[in-house]
């Protein structure tokens, strides 16, 4: 899969921010305009492996590595994330080109600099979806995670594996050789450290200045949702009544590889009610 994606580079920090790209514009109102897609904390690309190939047969797909994460430079020091949204907004004015319309989804810590993206962009943006969002101003659950870099071979893998059971899947059963490879991966690449901002209310406060319509989505035993995602869900409508909501039955945190084919359906169901 990253064998067919076409790279783009656009400044971020010292370096570069790394896109990667698939499918292409295939006319008709809505098929073919680009689909963003940010990733979690700690994470890159590879978070959406299991959408990619379905999504891009619909949309022209761009799938970043946020500023310190996977193959991206070290964004400018920062201490929240509005300077992190201004580089990737730099960065879609590059690829796409000034005033091109695309919509924009994000999970987790991508879900904070999507908001972030959406408060400051203009009609371009079509819609946002914040996906297993956190900083909507409730306080996320403990989740009790292992640390990994200190540990090799088995130990490291075991590691692995608790903490996806931990915060990422609601069933360890479907923990996967690709889940195991993908975690090793985005750990051994992420420098960037994003979890203090998970109980703020920066990302509902973000959501409130964008011009676009909003959905929020979880899998219903998210992590760091479970047991009051319903609360999540209010605290969004608090200052966006109109935004859709979404929950994948059975999934966890990490649901767009658990419950990869319901979010697929889910996501392109809300971006067609948005056509136009």
């Amino acid at each position: 899969m990253e064998a067919r994606a076409r790279l783009h580079e656009t400044p971020c920090g010292d370096g570069a921010m790394v896109w990667r790209e698939w499918g292409r514009p295939s006319g008709g109102v809505g098929r073919g305009r680009p689909l963003v897609l940010l990733h979690g904390g700690s994470g890159s690309w590879r978070h959406w492996v299991r959408n990619i190939e379905r999504l891009a047969a619909d949309r022209r797909l761009l799938c970043p590595d946020l500023p310190g994460l996977g193959a991206s430079a070290m964004p400018p020091r920062t201490d929240g994330p509005a300077p992190i949204a201004a580089v990737v907004r730099a960065g879609l004015t590059r690829v796409l080109g000034e005033g091109a319309p695309y919509d924009l989804a994000g999970f987790s810590f991508g879900a904070l600099i999507a908001g972030h993206v959406a408060a400051e962009a203009g009609p371009e943006l079509r819609s946002l979806t914040l996906v297993g969002a956190a900083s909507l101003g409730l306080a996320r659950p403990r989740t009790d995670l292992v640390k990994v870099r200190d540990k090799e071979g088995d130990e490291r893998v075991a590691a692995h594996r608790h903490n996806l059971a931990a915060l990422m899947f609601a069933d360890p059963g479907r923990i996967d050789a690709l889940a195991l490879l993908v975690q090793e991966r985005n750990t051994v690449d992420a420098r960037f450290r994003s979890r203090g901002f998970a109980s703020s209310t920066l990302l509902r406060e973000a959501a409130a200045r964008a011009r676009a319509p909003v959905a929020l989505v979880y899998g219903e035993r998210d992590a760091i949702a479970w047991p009051e995602v319903e609360a999540r869900f209010a605290a969004l409508r608090s200052v966006r009544p109109d935004a859709w909501t979404g929950m994948v039955p059975g999934a966890g945190h990490w649901v767009s590889y658990e419950a990869a084919p319901a979010f697929d359906a889910m996501l392109l169901d809300m971006l067609d009610r948005r056509r136009g």
